[in-house]
Order: structure tokens, then C-alpha cells, then sequence
């Protein structure tokens, strides 16, 4: 019998419930049932056939070795063409690393700043990794309250009544994750508009989901306010944008002063990202964007179906999700927590969704839905759970 004694720092790790949710519903797909999954967050879609002919190409091509730590070249350059692009904001390749997928972003950002005393805060509820990090680093996790009548965007007046001396990092997500929620301009003005009285604090903006908004929104990038840019980490990626999750493709923008730390940690961790991968998401931003506009279109209409469908539960309330693929409704009328409604969609009615709470203690009474299948699907899904309601 082993005696193993393992670091605190491991038992501190938190977990995605999405992946475990996935389990569940697979084994009970694999024992003969028929389930929903409205539960994982990955888009439906394949990645357009351009982008893996040129991940094939590569292969082809003998692209089988080492790139450097940060990302091609030619690929850095051409995220800073795609940002100045979307966001018109100018971006010096040399400030970009690829990486890969979104959470190494999240992962170096929090060691960067989280050890013992120190405070980070970040939006509750929000991506669970957030807070795992947090506390896998020692420090201490602050949550940001986002609540269902701001919409679940966040008041910039709340997030800077809460900054102390300890307070080494501030991360926000717009489009959200798990609830749709947008932060609207004026709130971010605010925020950055504060922080210039807190000049020991960093910022991380997670806008992985910054081309899926609805309604005529349009995304507001933190990179558009340069008097918080040395100081700023913007996360983004190819992975929801391009249905390119698989492919493990991430990036992100940092200011100078931590462009050499982040890449000796990319160094220590993986060493560069997939050479091939990193020529795919050269063709993803290069190459046609139709899918793109495509699949967000199709994302839209699900929305649309599903926030009505879900509004005409027993019960249910659901406010209209502005971003990402995600409704959020109130489920805290029906009696259930978040986790046994969770627990009884999935067991009584076949429906994969996830609880509330595995987004943090402000997510009880809520119940994240991905749209990121068929509507047909939905409105299937939806028919379930009223007959358990």
C-alpha cells in the first residue's frame, strides 16, 4: 500500500462540471437511453472544411517540429491584423502569445499574480476554472456578485468598492459564460476610469465569445482603452468563434512588462503550441468568414426559440441572453436547487444541463442551457422537462 503525500495546492483544484455532466449523460446514452445534451459548452458544428484541409496541408507539408514558444510568426501577425480589424485597436504581434486553448491564458495570469495574501477577484457566477485557479495559486478568491437584474453584467461601482491593498488582479467576461450576460460600455468606462486610482491592479478580459452577440450588440474589447493597456491580459481564441475546440487553439494579448514571464511559463509548461493546429488558425482568420456568420446566425435563432420555451415552463423565468450560446433561467420557483434540477432533468427527463452552483455560489437557483445543438433538439428537450416539472 502506497503512503503518497501530495502538494496542498493539488486538493485546492476545483473541476469543470460540463465534462463530468458529459460523462454522466454518455454513460446513460451508452446503457440505451436517449439523451438531450444541452450540457457542454462547444459549438455543434464542424470547423469549416478550409481550416482542416490547412491543418492537413501542414501535416503534408512535414510542419512536424517545434515552433516558437509564442506562436508562428506569421500567425501572431495575423491575429494582430484580425484584432485591428474587429476591434480597431493596433496590436504589436510581439505582445501576443499563442497557446493552447483559452485556459493556459487563465492558468499564467493567475500564477503571475496569486500566492499567499494576495486577492483576485472574478465574476461569480462565472467560468468555474476562474476560481479553481484562484485557489490552486493561495490566493484568495473575491467574487464579483453578477446578478439576474443588471442583466449579469457586472457594476463597476461594486468592483472597485471591493479593491484592497491586496488585490493583484480583476478578471471580467463579456460575453459571459454561464449566463449570456453583456456588460454594457458605460459600466467598463467606469471600471477603467476607476482603476486609474488602483495602478497596483491588473486586468484579465476573458472575450473569448466576443463575435457571438445578438441583437445588434456590438463587442466592446478592453484593448480599446490604452491607458489601461500595460496592465492589461486580453484572453481570446479560435475555439467557439471557429467550433475549433478540439484543435486547442488559444491567444492573448499581454502588455510588455509580462510578455517575457508568460513565455518562459509556456516554456516550463508545453513548449509551443501544435505546429499544424497553429496553421489551421492561420487559415481560420485569413480564409472566409461565411461559416462564422453562419453558425452565429443559427445560434441567434436557437436563442430566440429557447429563451421563449423556456419562459413558458411552470415556474421558469429566463431572461434574454444577449451573448455566447448559453440561457441562464430562474429555476428557483419550482422548489428545486440548482442541483436537483439538474439531477432530475437528467435522470427523469433525459436532458443533460448544468447546475448553478458549478459556477459559483451566486449561480444557486439558476440552470445553464447550451443551445449549441439542433432546435429541434431544444424544443424536445424543453417538452421534457415540463412533463417533469
Amino acid at each position: 500500500m502506497t503512503n503518497l503525500q501530495f502538494a496542498a495546492g493539488i486538493s485546492r483544484l476545483g473541476t469543470e462540471s460540463a465534462f463530468m455532466v458529459l460523462a454522466r449523460a454518455q454513460k446513460l446514452a451508452a446503457e440505451g437511453r436517449d439523451i438531450i445534451n444541452l450540457g457542454i459548452g462547444q459549438p455543434d458544428f464542424r470547423t469549416p472544411e478550409h481550416i482542416v484541409q490547412a491543418g492537413i496541408k501542414a501535416l503534408q507539408d512535414g510542419h512536424h517540429g517545434y515552433t516558437p514558444a509564442n506562436g508562428l510568426p506569421v500567425l501572431r501577425d495575423a491575429v494582430a491584423a484580425d484584432l485591428e480589424k474587429r476591434h480597431g485597436a493596433k496590436v504589436n504581434p510581439d505582445n501576443i502569445i499563442v497557446v493552447p486553448g483559452g485556459k493556459p491564458t487563465m492558468f499564467f495570469a493567475v500564477l503571475m499574480f496569486g500566492e499567499p495574501g494576495a486577492e483576485i477577484m472574478y465574476p461569480n457566477p462565472g467560468f468555474p476554472i476562474y476560481e479553481s485557479v484562484i485557489k490552486y495559486s493561495g490566493a484568495t478568491p473575491v467574487p464579483i456578485a453578477l446578478k439576474e437584474e443588471n442583466g449579469f453584467a457586472f457594476d463597476a461601482e461594486t468592483v472597485l468598492s471591493q479593491i484592497t491593498e491586496r488585490t493583484r488582479l480583476i478578471i471580467i467576461n463579456s460575453p459571459a459564460n454561464p449566463t449570456g450576460g453583456v456588460t454594457p460600455k458605460e459600466e467598463i468606462d467606469k471600471l477603467v476610469a476607476g482603476l486609474a486610482k488602483h495602478p497596483h491592479v491588473a486586468l484579465m478580459s476573458d472575450e473569448i465569445y466576443s463575435q457571438m452577440l445578438y441583437d445588434g450588440r456590438e463587442h466592446v474589447s478592453l484593448l480599446n482603452y490604452p491607458e489601461i493597456r500595460d496592465r492589461l491580459i486580453v484572453l481570446d481564441g479560435w475555439s467557439k468563434t471557429y467550433a475549433m475546440t478540439g484543435w486547442r487553439m488559444g491567444f492573448a494579448v499581454w502588455p510588455d512588462a509580462m510578455v517575457d514571464p508568460v513565455t518562459r511559463l509556456c516554456i516550463n509548461d508545453h513548449s509551443c503550441v501544435n505546429a499544424s493546429a497553429q496553421f489551421a488558425g492561420l487559415a481560420a482568420l485569413t480564409g472566409p468568414q461565411d461559416a462564422v456568420h453562419e453558425m452565429v446566425a443559427q445560434f441567434d435563432d436557437r436563442r430566440r426559440a429557447i429563451v421563449e420555451a423556456l419562459n413558458d415552463l411552470p415556474n421558469v423565468t429566463c431572461t434574454d441572453a444577449a451573448g455566447a450560446f448559453y440561457a441562464f433561467p430562474n429555476i428557483s420557483q419550482t422548489g428545486l436547487t440548482s442541483m436537483e434540477a439538474q439531477n432530475l432533468f437528467l435522470d427523469k427527463a433525459g436532458v443533460a444541463t448544468i447546475a448553478g452552483t458549478s459556477f459559483g455560489r451566486y449561480g444557486e437557483g439558476y440552470i445553464r442551457f447550451s443551445y449549441a445543438n439542433s432546435k429541434d433538439n431544444i424544443l424536445r428537450a424543453i417538452d421534457r422537462i415540463r412533463a417533469v416539472l
